[in-house]
């Protein structure tokens, strides 16, 4: 079952701010028409990002899906287009294995990188990157684990 959920109120608290306004909000994502592949995310605060910045940006939400299953995230093409936003590490991966882990409880981040030469200007509820399910094949001799580490800095960490 593929699902998006918003994280807890404590842990929106701990990553966002303690507003049980903007939390009892809808801000889950949502297709914009039945042939839509991707779901529109949306910004909880107002963002602006110089020409060359970057900003982490929280969605306030967690998404479930199948064991063979990712959520791909990328820039709208038509914020891309316009304003040259892209992702910092430009295309987002998230595993089905993320989904409230004990670190933040799977709650999906994203680095915006402005590589444009104008101000951008992000409304709160606006729609700037999307999610689009996906399935994936693995080889027929790839060894299953469990996660052990929930980032880049963690796993480096664990292999000393």
């Amino acid at each position: 079952m593929r699902k998006f959920e918003k994280i807890s109120f404590e842990q929106f608290t701990k990553d966002i701010n303690s507003d049980k306004n903007l939390y009892q909000s809808d801000f889950l994502p949502k297709r914009s028409s039945k042939n839509s592949a991707g779901y529109d995310f949306f910004l909880l605060e107002e963002i602006t990002l110089k020409p060359k910045e970057k900003k982490v940006i929280p969605t306030g939400i967690k998404a479930r899906m199948q064991p063979d299953e990712f959520l791909m995230l990328t820039i709208r093409s038509s914020i891309g287009f316009q304003y040259r936003m892209c992702f910092s590490n430009t295309i987002g991966i998230i595993d089905a294995d993320y989904y409230n882990n004990p670190k933040n409880e799977g709650h999906i981040f994203v680095s915006l990188e402005n590589q444009g030469d104008q101000i951008f200007y992000g409304k709160k509820g606006d729609k700037v990157f999307q999610g689009i399910f996906m399935k994936y094949l693995t080889e027929e001799d790839h060894p299953e684990k469990e996660r052990t580490s929930w980032s880049y800095l963690e796993e480096k960490e664990n292999e000393k």
